[in-house]
């Protein structure tokens, strides 16, 4: 969308946006803002990882800077709090990777496991929604993640065998199903950082961050989160809800930044 907006504004050419719902609905937001130092094609402006507005939002909170000739097309219907299972619109997989709807509750937090060495289930049947290496003990890691009684979900241990041309591909994997019990108090950044964690207490000889693009380039893992504060936090071991509470601030300063953007109550 940004670099459509940039584009088209260099052009003189305008845009139209349809909009359509944010599956996730548009209240909670999760996750840092990302830090301007850490700009990338997978973080390009300053938002938080879960950001709470729908496609159309977005772009007019974007085009304050771009300038494009903008017009967006709203929706009808559509409230803050309406998840994608209220709409009553049937879910069409956005990718291979995102083939149901139970995958799109989970996404914001285990697309962070794509910066370490643990596969996200890609080339399984459930990717975002099973996780797990060869070295991994499911039972153990089940129930270490269990006992957190994270809100809305509930975590089952399982066996896995990533296809061929994905990360441990054709190798037989231990780790975890995530099943969303219910998508209003689930929490996918937090989540994701508590399955990070977790796995590095149990197994810190193994873990390992995803290796930097080059000399002097960011981890992966910082450029998904827009800063890499939480990986030092996890590096450190710090607590994991202390570190979702520090981000309070930011996000309150940047949901009252798009208040005026907003096309829905």
């Amino acid at each position: 969308m940004y670099y459509v907006l940039r584009g088209a504004a260099e052009a003189g050419i305008p845009v139209i946006v349809l909009d359509r719902p944010n599956p996730l609905g548009g209240v909670t937001l999760e996750g840092p803002v990302l830090d301007p130092a850490f700009l990338s094609f997978v973080g390009i402006v300053p938002i938080p990882v879960r950001y709470g507005l729908t496609i159309g939002e977005l772009a007019r909170t974007m085009n304050v800077t771009v300038g494009a000739d903008l017009t967006v097309v709203p929706l009808a219907g559509w409230r803050r709090e309406m998840a994608f299972d209220g709409t009553g619109l049937q879910w069409v997989p956005t990718s291979p990777a995102m083939p149901h709807l139970s995958t799109v509750f989970l996404y914001p937090g285990m697309c962070f496991l794509e910066g370490t060495n643990l596969s996200e289930g890609r080339g399984t049947p459930l990717p975002f929604e099973i996780f797990g290496a060869p070295w991994i003990d499911g039972y153990e890691l089940a129930a270490k993640l269990n006992a957190l009684t994270m809100p809305g979900v509930r975590f089952r241990p399982c066996q896995f065998v990533p296809a061929l041309g994905t990360r441990y591909g054709a190798m037989l994997c231990g780790g975890v199903q995530v099943h969303v019990l219910d998508s209003s108090l689930c929490r996918p950044v937090t989540v994701g950082l508590q399955l990070i964690a977790a796995v590095k207490s149990l197994w810190p000889e193994n873990f390992a961050w995803r290796e930097r693009g080059g000399k002097g380039s960011h981890f992966h893992f910082d450029l998904l989160l827009g800063t890499d504060r939480v990986r030092e936090a996890l590096n450190a071991g710090e607590d994991i809800e202390a570190l979702v509470q520090s981000w309070a601030g930011g996000l309150e300063t940047f949901a009252e930044a798009c208040r005026p953007y907003l096309l829905y109550t």
